[in-house]
Parts: structure tokens; sequence; C-alpha cells
């Protein structure tokens, strides 16, 4: 029998295929309706139109059954070899092994992020997924869901207010704030009083440059300041600036509870209420059910408790 065309194979479905397989194996248009859910006019409206693509009787008709002609014969296991493929191609699609899963895992994250989540995330896919590598992407709010919508990242860490259409999320937890700074610096700590915030010198963390936060808006509506002598794109940074100066740091409480003590630095609550903000991690509705992707968010999740 010649290759078939692109057109014939167009004609293909699975339901013919399993038609075919079924006939092979029972030789009755009755075992084959029932072990399918099919009627036997829908058997034989298949094996009519089988026919007409392979242009071979393929069943004869006999008192015991049908009788599978050489081609049909000869077709049983390139089909069988077919369907199987299709089914393990399936399956694997719907299962994830993580002790056997290899590959890159790409979270796009912002530096508390990084910072916070990601060193236990990576110790626990060690431990639970050896063969899986993990790569942090350094990227803004803006261009990490430009990052999951192109397929460049696989997660996003982090919080965003307006979440694009075609992305989904799921809130890790809620962050507050805690001021940072050196024992001499935070004399009361725990607490510190508005004044002694405000007669600070203070390092800003400003990814984009700015030198005014929204704690200065709220301060600005209490007809109250505070002197910003540092700008700082990220939070560790930020960290060593306080540990070298008299200066406070105002940063997330997560943040500040991990890694203040390193630098030699106490916390106290902020005087002034600061809007807490929701961390999440977010996925392309595409990854919406993919078995691999769901594993990991499993496991943010699972480190966010912890840690």
């Amino acid at each position: 029998m010649s290759e078939l065309s692109t057109s014939e194979l167009r004609r293909l479905d699975l339901t013919l295929l399993l038609v075919f397989l079924g006939l092979v194996r029972h030789r009755k248009a009755l075992d084959v309706a029932a072990e399918l859910g099919l009627t036997q006019s829908a058997i034989s409206q298949s094996l009519k139109r089988l026919r007409d693509i392979f242009g071979d009787e393929l069943f004869l008709r006999r008192p015991h059954g049908m009788e599978p002609t050489a081609t049909a014969l000869a077709l049983e296991a390139p089909v069988a070899a077919a369907v199987d493929a299709l089914r393990g191609a399936l399956g694997a699609a719907r299962d994830f092994d993580a002790a056997t899963a290899t590959g890159l895992v790409r979270i796009a994250a912002l530096d508390a992020e990084q910072a916070v989540l990601i060193p236990p995330l990576a110790a626990r896919l060690r431990q639970l997924a050896p063969g899986l590598t993990l790569s942090v992407l350094p990227l803004g709010r803006g261009a990490a869901m430009d990052a999951l919508s192109e397929g460049r990242a696989d997660l996003v860490l982090g919080f965003v207010w307006d979440l694009p259409e075609m992305v989904s999320g799921k809130t890790i937890y809620e962050e507050s704030f805690l001021v940072a700074g050196r024992p001499e610096a935070l004399p009361q700590a725990p607490d510190i009083s508005i004044d002694a915030y405000c007669a600070a010198d203070h390092v800003l963390i400003s990814p984009g440059g700015d030198l005014r936060g929204v704690v200065d808006d709220q301060l600005e509506a209490m007809g109250r300041s505070r002197r910003v002598i540092l700008g700082l794109p990220a939070f560790l940074p930020a960290l060593a600036a306080a540990a070298e100066s008299a200066a406070l740091v105002t940063l997330p409480a997560r943040v500040a509870r991990a890694f203040a003590a390193g630098f030699g630095l106490v916390t106290a609550e902020p005087p002034i209420p600061v809007r807490r903000f929701p961390v999440s991690v977010f996925w392309h509705r595409r990854n919406e059910t993919d078995p691999r992707t769901t594993w990991i968010r499993q496991q943010i999740l699972g480190v966010s408790i912890t840690h």
C-alpha cells in the first residue's frame, strides 16, 4: 500500500483508529461497539470510512465474524504503535514526576522575593527535583509580565496591582514593613517615635531612581517630612548602607527579619501606617493546568509558609 497523502491523513481521527484496532482484536462489530461505547451503526460508518481511506476492504464478513485482510494485518502494528505513542504523550502531559524531571525553571522576581523565597525554593527543588535547574530573571513588574506573555518566564514572584487579562495569580502572603538601623539609631527598638523617625537620615529603596516613596507622601499628609540621603535600587545594598551609617531604611518585613541582624541592625515598627501589599505568584493562563508549573507553584506556596 502506498503512503497516505496529507489529505487522506486529515480524514483519519482517533475514533477510526480505535475502531480499526478493536475489529482486528475482537473480529466482531458488536464487541467493538460495547468496548468503545458506540452504536453498531457508528461502527459500520467508521469501517466504511476506513475502507475508503485505505482503498481496501480491510475486514471480510464471515459466519464467525470479521476476518481482517492482509492489508489490515499489515496495518495493525503501526496503527497500534501510533495509538500507544499518542496515549503515552497525553499521559505525560497530565503527569509530572519531580524525582525524574529535567529541564529549566525560569522565574522572574523582584529583589525582595529573590532574597526571601528563591533560596529556600532552590533548596527544596534540589531535594525533591534534582534534575531541574532554577534560573531567576531580575525583572521589574512590567517587564516580568511581558516575560510571561512571551514565554521567557514560567512564573513571576512579586506584586502587581493591575493584572493583565491573560495572567493568573495567587497571593502567597501579605507583606508589611519594618524600619532597620544600627542600635544607636534605633535606641527604643522595637519602637520608634514619629519625631525620631523624621529627625533621622534615611536610605530609600527606589528601583526607578525616584528619591521619594509612599512613606514621604504619608508624612506630607501629616505635615511632616524626612531626609533621604541615599537612594538604592535593591534591598540588600540598602541594608549594607544603613549598617555603614546612622541612617534608617524602611523595607519589607520579611527581608528585614531575614537579613537585618546579619548586617548588625535592629528593627522597629514604623511610626506611621504603611500600606501592606500582597506578594503573589503569577503564571500565564496557557499554563493553567500544566502539571510542572502547578507543582512549582505548590513548592513556592510551601516555602512561603515556612520562611
